[in-house]
């Protein structure tokens, strides 16, 4: 069932989106010069220095995509591993938020209606969308033809559409995943929409198995639209990385079970990534205001959200009127626009307009009301606004200097942690390779570096100590293992030793950056450099810790599926 027409263009013309750009206060008027715009120039060299300005954001991007690259080459071809959300979008550090996978099965495919299906491999088996009766934005996927090889993970998914056809149940398709073998180490969690999440440590990971779904005409039309953004050649690359179907109805559906929604998320980073940096900026803001104010519970606005009125706000403006100094003034223009979506409950998903992304969400009446009446407070604070967002204003008001010091040493860590992880990956070892040796000679100092600023600077001694002589119990029980013939490769006390030094090293920087140097001068800048959080419902479409397990893990969980 779409959404209706006249609510969609209800939403287009109140969210200033569709047609209309940059408000204005008359008519035809030129818009004003913008408002405060030094500000907009601080708060910008400020997110540079919290780790979000474009040489970092780039350098993790680049070694995501490396990742992916190298564990879909370990698949042989069988899958192809797509990180998405704020990792692939160069917006969270190492340890920061979850990490969003993409899992594409390679040997099957699914085809809009009218697309011809006699050009595809006799090997892969095809699919073919149905949407007559589904939502704007899913469909259910019926059987036209099995390939040489059928995968059991299809084969079991499945299911009679009552006419004597095969169609596939979303349902069965990712519950299968849930039962597979885990590696020590690794916790299963409950399912969540269509991804299924795992955590090793700190680290937690989301993944949603996805199938390619060819869809000419959907992206033709996305493509048509008259725009300031994104440009020609990156519109082309958009609609030459085509689209998947993610394993999940629409809630309260009938056919809630076997309907799959259609998703962008190879273009969408690519969107994402060309964004200019205040457009990025703006982004990175609007996800503090919806974390960090509005606090939503059960993802009534979510990342997904504020990203596609990020994309709206950037497609329907001139590219020019976004540089560092107008930060404040889109900041106001996205605040407006999410008010509006919060009233409205109507925001057309950027990919497929048809699509409401409000549609669903639990937003009762007083939350709205409570909700509208917090963004319009900020809309009138101008620049103070800013001071709501915890992670600025403690950088905002923390000393340059120490701040300056302490960012540097985190993104130094992330990226030496960056190389570990693509060396890992690799199967290289740190006994042997000598690039994970200079990696991890390099963290020690880094942490050394760290640890002698803190003490000169009033840190909590004590406290200190305390980690240090944890950390040297367990170095007596690996060397007491190690006596005993034991081998860190198989010996599960020696793993788990790994592991928690692992942890202990991390929380010792965290430690370390939280409560400061100089009590009364630093305080608030280690809070501004948290490592570990918990935000993010990033990929709302699919709506030193042992490393070497949690990659392992990664092969061999889909082992009894191929």
């Amino acid at each position: 069932m779409n959404v209706c027409k006249k609510a969609l263009q209800k939403a287009a013309r109140t969210v200033s989106m569709a047609d209309q750009g940059i408000r204005r206060d008359e008519p035809g008027e030129v818009p004003k010069q913008f408002e405060n715009e030094q500000a907009s120039a601080e708060t910008s060299t400020v997110m540079n220095v919290l780790g979000y300005g474009p040489h970092i954001r780039q350098a993790r991007i680049e070694a995501y995509r490396a990742s992916d690259r190298h564990m879909t080459a370990e698949t042989r071809g069988s899958l192809t591993w797509i990180t998405t959300g704020s990792k692939a979008e160069g917006l969270t550090s190492y340890w920061e938020s979850d990490r969003d996978v993409l899992i594409v099965t390679e040997s099957v495919i699914c085809l809009e209606d009218g697309v011809d299906s006699s050009s595809f491999p006799v090997e892969t088996t095809i699919f073919r969308s149905c949407s007559r009766i589904s939502y704007s934005g899913h469909c259910r996927l019926l059987l036209e033809r099995n390939g040489t090889r059928v995968l059991n993970l299809v084969y079991n998914a499945l299911c009679d559409d009552g006419f004597g056809r095969g169609l596939l149940s979303s349902g069965l398709y990712v519950n299968q995943f849930l039962n597979g073998q885990l590696m020590e180490g690794i916790v299963q969690h409950e399912r969540a929409g269509p991804s299924t999440s795992t955590t090793n440590g700190v680290l937690k990971r989301d993944t949603v198995y996805a199938l390619h779904f060819y869809c000419p005409s959907i992206l033709t039309r996305w493509a048509a639209r008259h725009r300031y953004w994104p440009s020609a050649d990156v519109v082309r690359e958009v609609v030459s990385l085509g689209a998947f179907v993610s394993p999940v109805g629409v809630k309260g559906s009938d056919y809630e079970h076997v309907e799959w929604r259609m998703c962008f998320n190879t273009g969408e980073n690519v969107l994402i990534n060309n964004l200019n940096d205040t457009q990025v900026k703006l982004y990175v803001l609007l996800k503090m205001v919806k974390k960090d104010v509005l606090q939503p519970q059960k993802k009534e606005v979510t990342s997904f959200t504020v990203k596609n009125i990020v994309l709206w706000i950037a497609e329907n403006n001139p590219h020019s009127l976004f540089h560092e100094r107008s930060l404040f003034h889109w900041l106001h223009e996205g605040l407006y626009a999410l008010r509006v979506a919060i009233d409205t409950k109507e925001l057309p998903y950027y990919m497929i307009p048809g699509r409401n992304l409000m549609a669903a969400c639990a937003l009762d009446h007083e939350q709205k009301r409570s909700w509208i009446a917090t963004i319009d407070e900020m809309m009138t604070e101008g620049p103070r606004m800013i001071l709501r967002l915890p992670k600025i204003r403690q950088a905002i008001i923390a000393h340059p200097e120490p701040l300056r010091w302490y960012s540097g040493r985190r993104i130094e860590t992330e990226m030496l942690m960056l190389i570990r992880m693509n060396r890992v990956t690799l199967g290289m070892d740190h006994e042997t390779d000598v690039i994970m040796q200079a990696v991890e000679s390099r963290q020690k100092e880094v942490v050394r570096e760290v640890r002698m600023r803190m003490l000169m600077e009033g840190a909590r001694v004590n406290d200190i100590r305390n980690v240090l002589i944890k950390m040297e119990l367990l170095w007596l029980i690996c060397m007491n293992r190690m006596a005993l013939g034991m081998d860190k490769e198989t010996d599960v006390i020696m793993q788990a030793v790994r592991r928690r030094q692992s942890e202990i090293g991390m929380d010792v920087i965290m430690n370390m950056m939280m409560e400061g140097g100089r009590v009364n001068n630093h305080r608030n800048v280690w809070t501004s450099l948290t490592w570990i959080g918990n935000d993010d419902d990033d990929d709302d479409d699919y709506d030193d810790y042992d490393d070497d397990d949690y990659e392992d893990h990664d092969d061999d969980e889909h082992d009894d599926f191929l």
